[in-house]
């Protein structure tokens, strides 16, 4: 049974804005897509630090731990599934319940937060 996200405040959360990818967009736009997914293959067991939006996911996700099921994280990425692994390693590391994703290899979020139902978006930019 798939989940219904009519009831839930749903927050849609770029790659960027949850985790600091700072040096790896400057990789991917001064050397290009090759050399970024050669960087993130090279660097997918390393943890990322927190970027600007992580204190507000970790507050969000204290309202789920009611135990109601009251706020659903998503990340909506630029970045294909093949360079997100070191993504979803930082999420599992620092414990954080998102298990959705749109990652739309360099195409546009915007129909994805239609889709998803998205309250909310956020993003580095």
């Amino acid at each position: 049974m798939a989940l219904k996200l009519d009831d839930k405040l749903v927050v849609g959360i770029s790659s960027r804005a949850l985790f600091d990818l700072e040096e790896e967009d400057k990789i991917y736009k001064s050397k290009g897509l090759k050399a970024f997914i050669e960087y993130e293959r090279l660097h997918e067991n390393d943890i990322l630090k927190p970027g600007t939006a992580f204190p507000l996911i970790k507050a969000l996700h204290k309202l789920n731990s009611s135990g109601k099921y009251l706020v659903e994280i998503i990340i909506m990425s630029k970045n294909s599934a093949d360079t997100s692994l070191r993504i979803f390693n930082s999420i599992k590391h620092y414990g954080l319940d998102i298990s959705r994703a749109a990652l739309v290899s360099g195409g546009p979020i915007a129909p994805y937060l239609n889709a998803f139902k998205t309250d909310l978006f956020l993003s580095a930019d």
